[in-house]
């Protein structure tokens, strides 16, 4: 892999910093809610607002990129564990996160080399024109809706257990809608990435309370750890269906690529990323490995998913309780995301972008309150923790972590033909992620809706809209 902290594609970075610095002296008060009309004042408050959004160094974008992602990606590997088997699953999880971790390169170089770009729907208009901005930034909104109602949703699944099932689940799931609109509302990642050490604090523990407590139930069983039910291969009789599930959880669990382009606008020193990106992803292929083999290890084929459930009653709660923080701090970085989007792209051309006046934050509190209950309606429509992770994986991760990046390498970066001497390993490995993400996007969208399908009208899932123990 080549060193991505070129001093070309560092200098082109900061020249079109200073290219958008100086796009702010042009700036018009151009919103009725902006109170303020002086043109110095207005020119104060855009350079204040443009330091602001960047103070994000290597070390707090690592701690983003891993909360982002790791809380319900770790929860959901367990059972995708039990449903292709110990080896399959410590293969892909190994295999995706290294895969991960180059088109995580591949979306960086973009960066640097059009530091304009900051979002994905940027990036699409680079392929594709308006066309592609357009399409990219409704499939990433829609991808982070869907993330967040999986947060809103074990929210809820973490409250019940908590309660013992005593409240009705839509009031708790509101309950942690709310939670996650509080916690979305500082609008910047720098910001954002003091809590994420409270959170991966939070999952570490959590993750460790559920992995010690099986152990010592499957030493402490009739017959030991010998007599736990887990196997080296895919179950039984396993369907097309459960098994594109699993293999789309595994593949959600490496989604950080889609909020890089976001992260990386914030970064002071952006040539520096990589960095982040080599601790994020070595982080998460340990904590995920770790964590679905052991717990399938000692829980076997009854593992459940969330797998803190698996835990015993009481054993459970206080992992539940220890988990709370993760589920929604990780939530709240997804709503950040795509409203730094939607956001910066509503008040592009005036100070309201900043969100450092009273009517910037109206606006954004205004935002973070219509995205979070839409994501609560989508996890209240989908009670189905790991078919929701599996639909978002298939439809949108699949795109921005695996076969967007490669495109973007053949058409943005890719110097000279494909199969020139010196391209020809970035090539195969470009060629390996493109199909990858497209083999997940059609299988893996199928399988999902299928199991929907399935799981709803036999009766084995929750209907929507209705109260649930679990």
């Amino acid at each position: 892999m080549a060193d991505p902290i070129t001093s070309a594609g560092a200098q082109q970075y900061n020249k079109g910093r200073k290219n958008n610095d100086a796009d702010s002296d042009d700036m018009v008060d151009n919103n009725i809610f902006v109170e303020v009309t002086d043109s110095h004042r207005l020119k104060k408050i855009a350079a204040e607002g443009d330091a602001h959004f960047h103070r994000l160094g290597w070390k707090r974008l690592a701690v983003v990129t891993i909360v982002e992602a790791i809380a319900l990606g770790a929860l959901s590997l367990p059972q995708a564990y039990a449903t292709l088997g110990m080896f399959p699953g410590v293969f892909l999880t190994i295999t995706l996160g290294c895969i991960s971790i180059f088109t995580s390169y591949l979306v960086g170089q973009v960066k640097l080399k059009y530091p304009e770009v900051a979002s994905y729907a940027d990036a699409g208009r680079l392929l594709l024109g308006r066309v592609g901005y357009e399409i990219f930034g409704a499939a990433l909104v829609l991808e982070l809706l869907m993330v967040v109602g999986s947060h809103a949703l074990t929210g809820s699944i973490a409250l019940i257990n908590l309660n013992g099932g005593h409240v009705c689940s839509i009031v708790f799931s509101a309950v942690s809608a709310i939670i996650l609109l509080i916690l979305a509302i500082p609008p910047s990642f720098s910001e954002v990435a003091i809590l994420g050490y409270i959170d991966f604090a939070s999952i570490f523990i959590a993750i460790g309370i559920t992995i010690i407590a099986t152990g010592v139930q499957a030493t402490d069983s009739t017959g030991g750890m010998s007599s736990v039910n887990w196997s080296a291969w895919p179950k039984e009789n396993l369907t097309f269906s459960e098994a594109f599930v699993a293999v789309s959880n595994i593949i959600f669990a490496f989604s950080f690529a889609i909020g890089q382009f976001s992260f990386m606008d914030e970064m002071h020193t952006p040539g520096e990323y990589m960095k982040s990106i080599w601790a994020s992803g070595a982080i998460q292929i340990t904590i995920y490995t770790l964590t679905g083999a052991l717990c399938y290890a000692f829980i076997g084929m009854d593992v459940q998913s969330p797998a803190l459930l698996s835990a015993g009653p009481l054993v459970s709660r206080i992992a539940f309780g220890f988990a709370l923080p993760v589920i929604f701090i990780s939530g709240s970085i997804n709503t950040t995301v795509a409203l730094r989007y939607i956001h910066g792209r509503m008040f592009k051309n005036s100070v309201l972008r900043y969100i450092n006046t009273v009517a910037g934050w109206a606006s954004w509190i205004v935002l973070v309150l219509i995205f979070t209950v839409i994501a609560w309606i989508i996890a209240e429509a989908i009670p189905i923790f790991s078919d929701l992770l599996s639909l978002a994986s298939a439809l949108f991760v699949s795109g921005f972590s695996f076969w967007i990046p490669a495109v973007m390498w053949f058409c943005l970066l890719k110097k000279g033909s494909w199969y020139a001497k010196e391209n020809l390993i970035m090539s195969a490995a470009c060629m390996l992620a493109f199909i990858i993400g497209i083999v997940t996007l059609g299988a893996g969208s199928y399988a999902t809706i299928a199991d929907i399908i399935k799981l709803t009208s036999t009766g084995s899932a929750h209907k929507p809209f209705t109260c649930r123990s679990s």
